[in-house]
């Protein structure tokens, strides 16, 4: 600001003398016209000083604030401030709207990834880190090909034919898939899109599972079925009575294998659905017991040891029909796979400040490493034993999905050869006094 106030009064001065000293030398110089120059001299300074300051301000900062001035100064000043307010207004509004955007790209569930023409990378947000294992801090202008080398991906970002997204396993993070799609915009931009389908990949997966094994477990009855009903059929007068009377039966077991398989599917979908919620009620669980009792006496046929163990006030906040669907499964598998002579345990006690009914039996036991896959449906230890008892494959799917609308976990204890101890524990808020 000195020197520009400086040069302006050296210019200043440098004009007045050159145009009044040969004047004032030659002719002389009234005292009223030296009077005005005078004041014009101060009034030329005194705009010069305004024009310093300005120019001091233009030079400075960009925050600034603009220097106080009077008259026409003021006016000026005015004007400035108001279109320098006008200017940051529009500034942080376009400032909050990139911050917003920038929030909202954040937490979107898909990967965002933006590149130029060049493919350099401009922005990334959090999701797309995880996807690719990148750093929005570091990878910020590299290459796009340098950090996702799949030779699929580049041929389809070199193909630039955008209309259907790839179909991306990269073998970053075990099991995943992603669903990628680039969007061209604006000028020479370009978004990447990712999404984690992975879930649904599984959920697909389980349901062709699903379908083959409703398939393959219709498949058995349905042939012995149609078969001893054609044989009778064609010729029933060429069997005997108890040839046709043991065919029948074989026809019915296979009838009702079928109704149970059936009805479990219902059950399951119901449940895994929430289709059939029902409202919850107090449920008594010492008749509940005594119930379960008798029927898993009555499929025993006399073959086993029972016992029942109430502990504690058995009483709980649930869906009545859901808890004896769950209870009645663990109770009928555990006679299905106890041999004849065993024993089966169904007790109630508290743990810790938890309900836990417990049935233990002395049966043939499970190895460990199927343990964790016990509750999948269809997963069968031993296919062969499961079919001959009338075993589903549902039911300890239908007892995880009970339990879980329960708020309830089920932990499973075995040793093969020695038996198994399945434990329905129920938090402390479904326990009724």
């Amino acid at each position: 600001m000195t020197s520009v106030w400086w040069r302006a009064a050296g210019v200043l001065l440098a004009i007045v003398f050159c145009v009044f000293a040969p004047v004032w030398i030659f002719h002389g110089l009234p005292w009223a016209l030296a009077a005005t120059i005078a004041c014009l001299l101060l009034v030329l300074g005194w705009h010069l000083f305004q024009l310093g300051r300005l120019i001091r301000w233009l030079r400075g900062p960009l925050d600034a604030p603009l220097p106080e001035g009077s008259g026409v100064w003021e006016i000026a000043f005015a004007g400035l401030y108001r279109r320098v307010r006008i200017r940051s207004g529009q500034q942080q509004v376009l400032s909050d709207t990139l911050e917003r955007f920038t929030r909202a790209a954040q937490a979107l569930p898909d990967g965002i990834i933006v590149f130029n023409r060049h493919r350099h990378i401009d922005w990334i947000n959090a999701r797309a880190e995880n996807h690719f294992e990148m750093s929005a801090a570091t990878d910020r202008g590299q290459p796009l090909t340098n950090l996702i080398r799949h030779p699929d991906f580049v041929n389809y970002l070199d193909a630039e034919r955008y209309d259907e997204p790839l179909i991306y396993r990269s073998g970053r993070v075990e099991g995943q898939t992603l669903l990628l799609q680039v969007i061209p915009y604006g000028d020479n931009q370009t978004l990447l899109i990712s999404r984690d389908i992975s879930h649904m990949e599984r959920l697909e997966t389980m349901r062709r599972d699903f379908i083959a094994n409703v398939s393959h477990e219709l498949k058995t009855p349905l042939t012995v079925v149609s078969g001893f009903t054609e044989m009778l059929a064609d010729d029933y007068v060429a069997y005997g009575e108890a040839e046709v009377q043991h065919y029948l039966a074989l026809i019915c077991d296979q009838t009702a294998r079928m109704r149970r398989l059936i009805e479990d599917l219902l059950t399951l979908s119901a449940l895994e659905t929430g289709g059939t919620t029902q409202s919850e009620e107090r449920v008594e669980l010492e008749p509940l017991f005594r119930s379960l009792l008798a029927e898993a006496e009555a499929l025993s046929g006399g073959r086993h040891e029972f016992s029942l163990s109430i502990e504690a006030p058995a009483t709980l906040s649930g869906c009545v029909n859901e808890l004896r669907s769950a209870f009645s499964n663990l109770t009928s598998n555990a006679v299905r796979y106890t041999p004849a002579g065993g024993k089966i345990d169904l007790i109630w006690r508290l743990r810790r400040g938890l309900g836990e009914f417990v049935v233990a039996d002395t049966g043939i036991g499970i190895a460990p490493q199927h343990l964790p896959r016990l509750t999948e449906r269809f997963y069968r230890v031993d296919r062969s034993r499961s079919r001959e008892t009338g075993g589903t494959g549902l039911g300890l799917a239908i007892v995880k999905h009970v339990l879980t609308r329960h708020q309830a976990t089920l932990e499973i204890e075995s040793d093969p050869a020695k038996g198994s101890r399945f434990i329905a524990r129920f938090p402390a808020r479904r326990l009724l006094g």
